[in-house]
């Protein structure tokens, strides 16, 4: 699973951090009970749907829009097995997202404070058509990868009986080795503090992936590790394409990016090609990549796990290979 929010199924919504219509926003504890007693149920009921791999309940919960889309969503279930085994379920937030009074679909921020107003968390969606949502986090508590889970419920009225339908579902990971998303920002700290500063950059992406589900929201905490992550001298940021010069070969590297597909603090390293097609010179090649970039970064090396392997050609992505640190020269 990619940073790039794979598993992230939506008919309906689309979020993206883009300037909009402000709408209402509830938060957990403002909420009238039986707001919070029906949002909770809908949320539970999911959620443990999810752990259970309970294809029928979910697929009946879907609102009629995003149902074209349900062998995608069960894909993504699929997949996030391994994310909530063993986990019980543990709602952390709901939001109740009120754009009813809008007259066409626009793009919508939430702000969502407490009673205080002293925190203030914001949720952006695009294109979003008048009505009422919910956004409802949860946790396996418990598993082993810490399965994270993102729901979009919407109010739909067009069924005998008026109740909250699934709009959109996101499943991530929480836990990496043991580790949490504060654990890789507190890491991300000391490798910036210890001049690492591509090691650092990724850490802080690490971070940033573990503790959320979803990329629509955004918080003071999230802002401020933005922040710190902006303020690294040396990073990679604005770097790419990249070139990496290896005796007398020089690759370009057009990205770098967070891969946990395998579940671990993983690299992929995508990078232009030569436009070999025999196998066993398409792994000569990635290795000699992948081994250009430890000695021009070596701090990467002892921060991650491994790295992947992308050729780019003609505008064509192939998956090379993955090696964990140690398998490469």
């Amino acid at each position: 699973m990619r940073l790039c929010c794979k598993g992230w199924i939506m008919a309906l919504l689309l979020a993206v951090p883009v300037a909009g219509m402000a709408s209402n926003c509830t938060t957990q504890a403002e909420l009238a009970p039986q707001d919070r007693s029906a949002l909770a149920a809908a949320g539970q009921g999911i959620a443990l749907a999810i752990l259970q791999q309970d294809y029928p309940t979910l697929q009946s919960a879907l609102l009629p829009a995003v149902a074209p889309e349900w062998d995608g969503i069960r894909t993504a279930v699929e997949n996030a097995a391994p994310l909530v085994k063993g986990g019980q379920v543990r709602l952390r937030s709901i939001y109740l997202l009120d754009s009813s009074s809008a007259s066409a679909p626009a793009d919508t921020q939430f702000f969502c404070s407490n009673a205080s107003g002293s925190l203030t968390v914001t949720i952006t969606m695009r294109s979003l058509p008048p009505g009422r949502y919910a956004v409802v986090l949860a946790d396996a508590a418990g598993a082993q990868l810490g399965g994270q889970m993102g729901f979009v419920l919407v109010w739909d009225q067009t069924g005998l009986v008026p109740r909250w339908k699934l709009g959109g579902v996101s499943l991530r990971q929480g836990i990496i080795d043991g580790h949490d998303g504060v654990w890789f920002w507190t890491s991300a700290r000391a490798q910036a503090a210890s001049n690492a500063p591509w090691s650092a950059w990724y850490s802080y992406d690490l971070a940033r992936y573990l503790l959320l589900p979803v990329d629509f929201i955004s918080s003071p905490n999230l802002e401020k590790l933005i922040q710190e992550q902006a303020q690294i001298k040396g990073a990679p940021s604005g770097a790419f394409p990249y070139s990496l010069a290896d005796g007398d070969r020089t690759w370009k590297i057009d990205e770098i990016r967070v891969d946990t597909r395998l579940h671990e603090a993983d690299l992929g390293v995508t990078y232009e090609s030569i436009g070999l097609t025999d196998p066993a010179a398409l792994r000569t090649e990635a290795v000699a990549v992948l081994s250009a970039l430890l000695k021009a970064h070596p701090e990467l090396r002892q921060n991650f796990h491994g790295l992947w392997a992308y050729a780019s050609r003609d505008g064509k992505t192939t998956t090379i290979i993955e090696l964990p640190m140690a398998q490469i020269p």
